[in-house]
């Protein structure tokens, strides 16, 4: 049956001498064992299905082929009649029939807990990559959180601003707007039968012209006398420049880089009324 003879008189003595196709039958249970193809040491004592005449010595010796071939066939009578050599042919052609069905169905056993092991890896997979997938969910959403809050204070902080800024605009116009009144009194000292000396104009607003960082340009206009800051804060919230970037303020013609104390000076005060072109650039 293609069995070496140690694994033969193993499966043998195993199933008590009851057989070929129990001891193929235990062949084909633990031919993965370990132990299997260790030498064989026949026990001392009787084996299941063996008899005191029958010594477990003689059962290791055990050979299907020698079986077969001193095998005997029961008559109807009683009497017994050695097997012929075509009965001895179909017996052992039935014994390798048997072999292939069961080791064809040891196959299919074999694929079918294969194809379980890969259900259960797949199964524990999914349920691992639904974990990660759940903490990288979780991981996102605290992120999310946070950038709305800090989008929310950065929003609180411009508006600040913004109002500080129109406070101080407020409060300049009252204090430059009183004065104007009482500075314009006529001079005494104008020559008789000449017209009045031709009066500047004054300018309550600016045209401001900003160029970016990256070349593009806005164009916006404010008070007269509003800071300098104004500027920078419209630059910041209408302009394009990267969240958290410091930038500073520069007159081209003449060239002339605006300081922090600059930021509080009114425009008509810098020189930058009734137009005026203002360079963002990075510090």
């Amino acid at each position: 049956m293609g069995f070496d003879r140690n694994r033969a008189e193993r499966a043998v003595a195993n199933t008590g001498n009851q057989g070929i196709e129990q001891a193929m039958d235990w062949l084909m249970e633990h031919e993965n064992d370990p132990d299997i193809d260790e030498p064989f040491v026949p026990p001392t004592e009787n084996v299941l299905g063996g008899t005191a005449e029958t010594p477990s010595s003689e059962m290791a010796d055990f050979d299907p082929g020698e079986e077969i071939a001193g095998g005997e066939i029961t008559n109807p009578d009683g009497s017994k009649r050695p097997m012929t050599e075509e009965e001895k042919r179909e017996q052992v052609k039935r014994l390798e029939e048997l072999m292939r069905i069961k080791q064809a169905e040891r196959r299919e056993r074999e694929k079918a807990e294969e194809i379980e092991r890969e259900k259960t890896r797949r199964k524990h997979g999914q349920e691992l990559q639904q974990i990660r997938q759940k903490i990288q969910d979780d991981d996102m959403k605290k992120l999310a959180d946070q950038r709305r809050k800090e989008k929310m204070e950065d929003k609180l902080a411009r508006q600040r601003v913004k109002d500080k800024i129109a406070r101080d605009r407020e409060e300049r116009a009252q204090k430059f707007g009183g004065g104007a009144s009482s500075s314009q009194v006529p001079s005494p000292t104008s020559p008789t039968g000449q017209g009045p000396p031709p009066t500047k104009r004054e300018y309550d607003e600016s045209r401001i012209q900003i160029r970016l960082l990256d070349g593009s340009t806005i164009t916006a206009s404010f008070k007269a006398q509003e800071p300098l800051a104004a500027v920078r804060v419209y630059v910041q919230i209408n302009g394009n420049t990267p969240e958290g970037q410091d930038f500073g303020l520069l007159s081209p013609y003449p060239r002339h880089l605006y300081t922090e104390l600059d930021m509080e000076k009114p425009l008509k005060e810098l020189g930058l009324v009734p137009s005026a072109v203002l360079v963002v650039i990075k510090k």
